[in-house]
């Protein structure tokens, strides 16, 4: 399983909200098994620039492409690049705990 997270942050906070819709959308494609967008909780005593995250998981790194390749993701991008200033991705191979 492959886990997709990324962070992002807003150029104002009154962009907010309408990024998460934006982002919203992309969990109507389907190849994810997983998916959610929400906002950052920001407990973090450290960092908390970060404004909010997209999680999901996919069953290989071609159900991945093929969320990456679907209309709706273009769509989700072009309503949310102009609202954000950062965006951080991080894709990784989920490993399972021993007696799962």
């Amino acid at each position: 399983m492959i886990r997709h997270i990324v962070f992002f942050t807003a150029k104002s906070p009154d962009n907010i909200d309408e990024i998460c819709k934006g982002l919203e959308l992309l969990g109507t494609i389907p190849h994810s098994t997983h998916f959610e967008v929400t906002r950052n909780s920001k407990l973090d005593q450290i960092s908390n620039e970060v404004d909010v995250v997209v999680y999901g998981e996919f069953a290989d790194a071609a159900a991945l492409q093929a969320y990456k390749a679907h209309p709706t993701y273009a769509e989700a991008t072009r309503r949310v690049r102009p609202l954000r200033e950062i965006r951080l991705s991080a894709d990784f191979e989920a490993k399972e705990k021993a007696g799962h």
